[in-house]
């Protein structure tokens, strides 16, 4: 066979395998992004919860008096250097942290105090945001009920974030500056010396009354 009819076959063999896989391709999937509508919720999903504007987490957190509901409800004193007392229980009892006897009185009653305040002002907060979502749920929901069970809402919550940011402010009456420094290092957010590495925003005689520096 000459050359030319050699290069002829191949080609036609090509031809045919293309061919082939264009017909035998399987059809295109529609993405689901396709199919998303330009408004979908971000809260799809949550519409099946029992009370729509709390996370089970959240509801956990609250009858447990945690400060974990929203997201966290004692950011700006724990990302500030003011020592959760929950925290320094969990340290002391995994062994990283030492507290003298009297310290330690002193956080496991600020922490009972803490968490039975918590537990009642979050049983109320859940009851309220549940009365809310059944008015709107059964169509019984009118402007004054709104209004009154917001402002419900809005106090106790109010009550809540102040209770757990003032715990974790009266810590530093109770630990040293040094203990307070090897909290936020275990908590993983600073190695440094609070006196000497004055955070960036703050008043640096405030920073350092705060904290008990000499």
């Amino acid at each position: 066979m000459s050359q030319s009819k050699i290069f002829v076959s191949i080609i036609a063999v090509g031809l045919i395998a293309l061919v082939g896989v264009w017909f035998w391709r399987p059809a295109t999937v529609p993405t689901e992004t396709a199919n998303e509508s330009a408004i979908q919720s971000p809260y799809l999903g949550q519409e099946t919860r029992g009370i729509k504007a709390l996370s089970q987490a959240d509801i956990e957190g609250l009858l447990a008096g945690a400060g974990t509901p929203f997201g966290g409800m004692a950011k700006p004193a724990e990302l500030n250097g003011y020592p959760g007392p929950r925290h320094v229980l969990d340290a002391v009892e995994a062994g990283e942290f030492d507290l003298t006897t009297d310290q330690r009185e002193q956080v496991e009653v600020l922490y009972s105090k803490m968490r039975s305040e918590a537990i009642t002002l979050g049983t109320q907060i859940i009851d309220v945001e549940q009365a809310l979502d059944n008015a709107f749920q059964n169509g019984t929901i009118n402007e004054a009920f709104l209004e009154e069970k917001i402002a419900e809402s809005t106090d106790l919550y109010a009550q809540l974030r102040i209770l757990h940011l003032k715990y974790h402010l009266y810590m530093v009456d109770v630990l040293t500056p040094q203990q307070v420094a090897q909290y936020n290092e275990l908590r993983g957010y600073s190695s440094s010396d609070p006196c000497q590495n004055v955070p960036e925003g703050h008043d640096p005689e405030m920073w350092r009354l705060h904290n008990n520096c000499e």
